[in-house]
């Protein structure tokens, strides 16, 4: 039973952690780390540990071609930079639930490249599961409330959807080359480089580390330095959630692991709701159940197309 739905689980598995990271990834930045430096740290340590694990462990997995380094280049910038990168601007010029919105139209990219691009059939159910995920993010982020929307920040949040679709789309192509471990490290790997270009490592905060960071919400009583916090990010938060979406994505397509990304937003209210108190609204949770619905029909479009 449990082998049978292996590529849900590991790809729901991920979204949770994913979604989890995000209430810890606010404690740091709420304490003073800007988001592009969180970023930096979180693909440089999962880069370093990784990459040590798989050197002394699976060495002969870190060899590449020079027609392969390209590749794996591109899929480090999109997917593991880009995707952050872009997200982190949408969010400091729009509401987090309209920016999430917007991201999340990567199901509908990588349906409209299928179908158009690569001509291939797409399920009609499929069709219906799209519509009702992006119709319960809609109710989520409740984006009726008269918000003004930034043009920027739209623009970004754009982006970031079209790059979360390169990078299932880039993800499962490059699954059926290597193994999932050695294409982290080198995706980790090239972000890591451009961030340094960016950003030089030794202007890095290095205060941060040891910065006492209150835990807020439930736990305000309490509070932890600021490595351990900054060690579940890159460990819980980045290296384990990749593992388990990439595997996950091996094991199922693009299309229906990025409609199964969909249920981050709901797993991330959720875990904000028992942790800061954050509420939600009975359309809201309303949403939440349409998102679900939208991902068990999407899974059962899989099954159909094979």
């Amino acid at each position: 039973m449990l082998s049978r739905y292996k590529g849900e689980i590991f790809t729901l598995s991920g979204a949770v952690l994913f979604s989890f990271n995000g209430i810890i990834s606010k404690l740091v930045l709420t304490s003073g780390l800007s988001s592009m430096r969180l970023t930096q740290v979180r693909c440089g340590g999962a880069f370093i540990l990784l990459g040590v694990y798989i050197f002394f462990r699976y060495r002969e997995k870190l060899r590449a071609t020079k027609a392969e380094l390209p590749q794996l280049a591109i899929y480090g910038l999109v997917g593991f930079l880009a995707v952050q990168a872009l997200y982190f601007v949408a969010i400091t010029r729009l509401h987090v639930g309209i920016a999430l919105i917007l991201e999340f139209t990567a199901p509908i990219w990588i349906v409209l490249w299928l179908r158009y691009v690569k001509k291939k059939s797409v399920p009609e159910l499929m069709w219906v599961a799209i519509f009702l995920a992006f119709s319960g993010l809609i109710l989520i982020a409740q984006v009726w409330k008269g918000r003004t929307l930034d043009p920027i920040g739209v623009i970004a949040a754009l982006l970031d959807g079209i790059v979360l679709a390169a990078f299932f789309l880039f993800g499962e192509e490059l699954t059926r080359k290597r193994d999932v471990e050695s294409l982290m490290v080198f995706g980790f790997g090239f972000a890591s480089v451009g961030l340094a270009i960016a950003m030089p490592l030794w202007s890095y905060p290095t205060e941060i580390f040891t910065q006492v960071m209150n835990l807020q919400g439930r736990f305000a009583a309490h509070s932890l330095p600021g490595w351990v916090l900054i060690a579940w990010i890159i460990i819980m938060g980045t290296i384990l959630p990749y593992l388990l979406v990439v595997n996950g994505l091996k094991l199922l397509s693009a299309s229906t692991s990025s409609v199964m990304g969909m249920s981050e937003p709901v797993l991330a209210g959720v875990f904000a709701w028992i942790w800061l108190s954050e509420k939600w609204s009975i359309i809201q949770l309303i949403g939440g159940v349409i998102v679900i619905v939208g991902i068990i029909l999407a899974d059962k479009a899989r099954t159909a197309a094979h």
